[in-house]
């Protein structure tokens, strides 16, 4: 904590440390509901998994801004990070609507 004192000031509080944390729970649990959600789509035949891989380019760029407004730190890493989980994420919802719906 006390290395580059002199030249940084330390700005870490417990308060900020537990915002950082909530809001990386939030932004992971956010994302883990993407499958569900698309499950309860097609289960109820509103999409299905065609029309939902149709627009995987949107889906890429929707990750991309999401990682970027949801991740608390600034890094390029962490964005990349949960833009491929999120991508991941609705890439399997997709699949697992497939398999279930198939006719």
């Amino acid at each position: 904590m006390s290395y580059g004192g002199d030249v940084v000031e330390q700005a870490w509080s417990i308060d900020r440390y537990f915002e950082f944390v909530l809001l990386l729970m939030f932004s992971t649990g956010l994302a883990f509901q993407i499958p569900i959600i698309q499950m309860a789509l097609g289960l109820l035949r509103i999409v299905n998994a065609r029309q939902m891989l149709s627009g995987w380019r949107y889906v890429i760029l929707g990750a991309a801004v999401l990682g970027a407004v949801l991740t608390p730190s600034t890094d390029p890493l962490t964005q990349c990070l949960l833009a491929g989980a999120v991508t991941g994420l609705y890439l399997g919802g997709a699949g697992m609507v497939a398999l279930v719906t198939r006719h």
